[in-house]
């Protein structure tokens, strides 16, 4: 395809005024600058001479493109739109450490609420585990156009769910199980992330046993297999970060304590009181997917809430992005969620980054998406108004080149 004559805001540093976009098999191809003297083929219409045959052309008369938004915390799919115990697979509270569990074995990419994101300019979310245990399972990134879930991948895993504060103690409380307190849901961490690294060394070992050619080097068998165990190797390579649902300051600074003991690649999810805490995490280099916000007060860790939090942080120079939290949120007021960080202090220009280009970076998928270069996904919105605006809605939405909305 060939998008035309919109202004391009690629979210890499550069707005394209009179840009053109073209798409092949799903990627962006070229994009640049229309110059005088090229040819037109229709009122109105100018395209690269370079035209291909056959090529689907789209002329937005001026109109602004954006990537396509990206919500980095969700758990779509997980709890589907209408329904209660039926379709809800978040949460698999009956063992607190369950890092084996996949996200992917769960989503309904059927749920409305997937088009309800997408017609809202939506492309990508992060969907997986709720936070009732301490290690939850793999999170996913994936588009929110298509049907079956295998094809809609960005990444999985994408990261490991972690939880601290209230939520694995009110959920394990009520069973009279391990953890009732914080110290427990981090010791229950710190143990797995322990085993895990002993079960890595002993497959090392193991490992260099087998190539050995000395007959006097000590012979390792493998350890048993262990699912728990091997799910935490990507974490512990850093292959794969660790996502630590944190709404405390305290409990953030124990998301950070865990990070260093064991070299982890990771965010903190929610970071209600980051706001407190703005020149820690800066100097901790520490990122925040930030929200909701768009909420009430539903719990006493929330007690600090406020939408100001994104503007704070990002005046700090904290690395963020603005989630939803959905169904906490719906999908479909992601944009409404950055407009509200704008009104209470935000800059406009810091709002659509923190739900396109950071998110994609904080994350490490942005080798796919959140901006609109040569080389990435050709998701696009198309607005004729400010997106974050309340009455906003996109004209068009692409999902790797093919209009959806």
């Amino acid at each position: 395809m060939l998008v035309i004559n919109g202004t391009i805001h690629t979210m890499a540093g550069e707005t394209i005024e009179h840009g053109f976009l073209r798409a092949m098999d799903g990627i962006i191809t070229e994009i640049g600058h229309l110059e005088n003297g090229e040819k037109i083929i229709h009122d109105n219409w100018a395209v690269p001479e370079s035209q291909e045959e056959n090529e689907t052309i789209w002329d937005l008369q001026g109109a602004d493109v954006y990537p396509g938004f990206i919500d980095a915390h969700t758990h779509i799919g997980m709890w589907e739109d209408g329904l209660d115990f039926e379709g809800d697979d978040g949460n698999e509270d009956t063992d607190p450490i369950t890092p084996q569990l996949r996200a992917v074995d769960a989503i309904n990419p059927l749920d409305r609420c997937f088009q309800e994101g997408l017609e809202a300019g939506i492309t990508t979310v992060i969907s997986g585990p709720g936070s009732a245990n301490p290690i939850g399972g793999q999170l996913v990134a994936m588009k929110t156009s298509g049907t079956c879930i295998d094809r809609m991948l960005v990444k999985a895993p994408v990261a490991i769910k972690m939880a601290l504060g209230e939520n694995p103690k009110n959920v394990y409380h009520g069973k009279n199980q391990s953890p009732v307190t914080r110290m427990a849901t981090a010791a229950l961490i710190r143990e797995q992330l322990f085993k895990a690294r002993s079960y890595w060394e002993d497959l090392q070992r193991a490992e260099e046993s087998a190539k050995s050619d000395d007959p006097d080097t000590e012979e390792f068998d493998k350890p048993e297999f262990d699912i728990k165990c091997e799910a935490l190797l990507p974490v512990l390579k850093r292959e794969i970060q660790v996502h630590f649902h944190a709404h405390r300051a305290d409990d953030i600074f124990t998301a950070i304590r865990l990070g260093k003991e064991f070299d982890l690649d990771y965010v903190i999810v929610h970071g209600t009181e980051g706001h407190l805490i703005a020149e820690d995490l800066k100097e901790e280099g520490i990122a925040v997917l930030s929200g909701p916000f768009l909420s009430d007060r539903s719990k006493p860790e929330l007690r600090n809430l406020t939408p100001k939090c994104p503007g704070i942080l990002s005046k700090a120079g904290v690395p963020l992005a603005i989630v939803t939290d959905h169904p906490v949120i719906p999908l479909q007021y992601l944009s409404l969620c950055a407009g509200l960080a704008v009104r209470e202090g935000m800059s406009l220009e810091e709002a659509l980054r923190a739900i396109t280009c950071n998110p994609a970076k904080i994350c490490r998928i942005d080798h796919r998406v959140g901006s609109l270069e040569v080389g990435k996904d050709a998701d696009l919105v198309v607005f004729r108004a400010n997106p974050l605006e309340l009455a906003s809605k996109p004209e068009m939405v692409f999902v790797r080149g093919k209009r959806v909305v």
